[in-house]
Order: C-alpha cells, then structure tokens, then sequence
C-alpha cells in the first residue's frame, strides 16, 4: 500500500480595508477608551456600529457613547486557545450587551473555569495597556459586580488623529491529505511529469483529477500522462508583491492548457517580458534542483496556437 501524503497547509491573507466615519469613530474610540454605537431611526443602539440599519437599510450616522459595563447574554468555554487569540489561558467567548447598547458585543471573559461563568452575570472591559484602535483594544471582559444603570449619551464621534483604515490578517492552518488521484498527480511531479485522470464518460483529461469528473460526476481511474507543453489561455498581470513571496512584480499568473489536458491548470509566466505575455503563447516547465513542482512556465519559441484550439478552456 503507498504512503498516505499529507502535509501541513497555510492559507493566508492580510484583508487591508478603509474606514467609513462610523467604523473610524468607533476604532478611534476604543483606543481613547470609549465605546461607541450608532443609532437607529426607531431609536435602538446597534453595538457595534454598522453604516446600515440592518432591518430598513437606511444610512446611520447617529453616533452614541455606551458604558464599558454590560451583561452576558450567552456565552461557550474555550478550553485550549490558538494561535493570536485574545488570551494565552482557557477563557469564555461571551456576547455581551454593554450597559445603553440594545445589540451584543463579540469578545472574550477572563474567568478561572466554566463554573465561574454564567448566563446574565456582570462584566467590564479590561483595556489593553497599548492602544491602536482596533477591536484588541478591549484585552478582554473580567467579571464586575455592578447595575446595569447606564444610558448611551449622543457623541460626535469627533477624535484628534483618527483611525482610517485597518489590515486583517486571514489565517487558515490545516493539515492537508490528498485522496489517490491527487497522491498520483503529486507522485508524478516529483518524477517532473503531469498526469490527470479521464472521465469514461465524457473522455475529457482533468488535470489536476480529482478522482471524479466534474461534469459528469462518476469516478475516473485512467490516467493520462499531459503535457509537458501548454497553452496559455488567458493571464493577468500581478503588480503587488504578496508577502514571504521573494518573486518581484510586476510578474504574470496564467491559465495553461497543457497539451491532452481539457481543464487549464495555474502557473507562473518566466522568461520573457512581463507585457509580451499574450493568450495562445506556448510555454513549457522550468524545474529547480529538488523541486516537487515546476518553479514557472516560459516560452517555447513556437508559434502561437490558433485561437480555436483553446477557446473551450478559457
């Protein structure tokens, strides 16, 4: 029996996005220490803030101060916690609807076990000592005898060096197990040849298989050796360098046909100027010492295939 591959797999992706002046108000609240909501027509303080009354979708601007104390209002135990989250030690997700707020706040309870936490108790935000204006300005909630007592007072939202945009990091760690029609692709690369499985239906080449034709869904078992040329059917041109990738921009990302294969698979364009890269251009792999993929694709000095070989692949 061959070996199972697997290999851990990390999908990332650092979300950067502006910010509207009711999402700036409330990020430059909290790194001042104030917690902001926003208003609706019929009266109701959303926390926290959205730019649009999720029930009649009309603009909000209305902004209002709430106070820093509040109920839970449900709550689940977080035993083991991961990577970047809010506390190193076993800790409670909580929704807490903060004392003037008719909405729940997402967040986390510091509380010694389960047992200490509990549906309707009282809390208060914990600040972070370092302030930048985002959500992890709030360190977190610690339990606090108090009544809930407080009204939200109108605020003009107006802060002395606002916040304007904030960069999320999107983050995925998984440990990725290829079932047999992947292991033998991946098993094929490192031998530098590409193989696909065709459908015995339909008889279309799918590379990379996935041990099922998609168009028709039954299983496929033949596999079909592919390429090693191709047919680039379309690309873009990448002028952003993406982080931890030493590859320079501007760089062109491409659709490539290999030749036998009826599915285009993705590779990077080498070997000739980023803005001669062109639909129909024939390219072959470039492999580096070791590698168990091709490192890029370049040309092969052929002519351009006509159009009418490619076009269902596009």
């Amino acid at each position: 029996m061959p070996d199972v591959l697997s290999a851990p797999l990390v999908v990332e992706f650092p979300f950067t996005r502006s910010l509207g002046p009711v999402q700036s108000a409330f990020l430059t609240g909290l790194r001042e220490r104030t917690v902001l909501g926003v208003r609706t027509g019929d009266g109701r303080v959303l926390v926290p803030p959205v730019e649009y009354d999720p029930v009649t979708a009309d603009e909000l601007r209305e902004l209002a101060e709430v106070a820093t104390t509040g109920t839970v209002t449900t709550w689940a135990w977080n035993p083991a916690p991961r990577r970047d989250q809010p506390l190193a030690t076993p800790f409670a997700w909580v929704l807490v609807k903060l004392d003037g707020a008719d909405t729940a706040l997402l967040h986390v309870l510091d509380a010694p076990g389960p047992e200490a936490v509990n549906t309707g108790m009282r809390v208060r935000i914990r600040w972070a000592p370092q302030r930048t204006g985002a959500i992890t300005d709030i360190a977190c909630f610690e339990p606090y005898e108090s009544e809930a007592t407080a009204e939200s007072t109108p605020h003009s939202g107006e802060f002395a060096d606002p916040v304007t945009g904030i960069v999320t990091p999107a983050r995925l760690d998984y440990t990725y197990t290829p079932g047999r029609a992947q292991s033998a692709y991946l098993n094929a690369l490192s031998e530098q040849r590409t193989v696909g499985e065709r459908c015995p239906s339909c008889r279309k080449v799918y590379v990379p298989p996935r041990g099922a034709c998609p168009t028709c869904g039954v299983a496929t078992t033949e596999q079909v050796e592919v390429g090693p040329r191709g047919t680039v059917t379309t690309y873009c041109i990448v002028n952003i360098k993406a982080k931890n990738l030493d590859i320079e921009v501007p760089y062109v990302y491409a659709h490539i046909a290999l030749d036998g294969a009826d599915l285009a698979l993705h590779g990077r364009i080498g070997g000739i100027p980023y803005d001669q890269v062109r639909m129909g251009l024939r390219v072959e792999p470039v492999w580096t010492e070791g590698a168990r993929h091709p490192d890029h694709y370049r040309p092969t000095g052929e002519p351009d295939a006509d159009y009418d070989a490619y076009k269902e692949l596009l």
